[in-house]
């Protein structure tokens, strides 16, 4: 566990941010950046209106799988190992284990490099959006948030993991 998990444990406020319980999760901060990705990922009007528009402000397709195994390290290993952590239960780890395993093949067929359209046109994108919005419906729900609200600006997700 990180030194800013550990400290922001210490003062368990039942305070929400944007809705999302601050501290009702361990590694509350891993998981805000997982759902991040898996939203932005999960959303295909969003894709079109953000990534492929070029709207600063969210990054791109690589940005959000970044965020998805950036800490988790969930491209070697599974979900399962973060329940109780970052993950509340078996099901949501399945369901974001489905997601990534999607992504990540795409991501390594097309390039981390490959314009937003590549990812867009490939043929296995809709069955990974399906995935990712699965996977985002349940741990949105298990929040206590709208799924069907916009993805937040990495701005915006800045703020949500500063330390409270």
């Amino acid at each position: 566990m990180q030194g800013s998990e550990k400290s922001s444990r210490r003062g368990h406020r039942s305070t929400t941010m944007g809705g999302m319980p601050v501290n009702d999760m361990p590694w509350w901060r891993w998981r805000t950046n997982v759902r991040s990705g898996l939203h932005m990922l999960s959303d295909p009007v969003f894709q079109q209106e953000c990534w492929l528009a070029g709207q600063s402000g969210y990054g791109d397709v690589t940005d959000a799988v970044y965020r998805l195994v950036e800490d988790t390290w969930l491209d070697n290993w599974s979900a399962e190992k973060y329940v109780g952590t970052i993950f509340r239960d078996s099901q949501e780890a399945a369901l974001v284990d489905v997601a990534v395993l999607r992504v990540l093949r795409i991501l390594h067929q097309v390039g981390a490099d490959a314009p937003v359209s590549a990812y867009l046109e490939h043929h296995g994108w809709p069955e990974a959006v399906r995935a990712a919005r699965d996977a985002h419906v349940r741990l949105a729900t298990n929040d206590g948030e709208d799924p069907d609200a916009p993805p937040r600006t990495l701005e915006v997700l800045s703020i949500m993991t500063r330390v409270a």
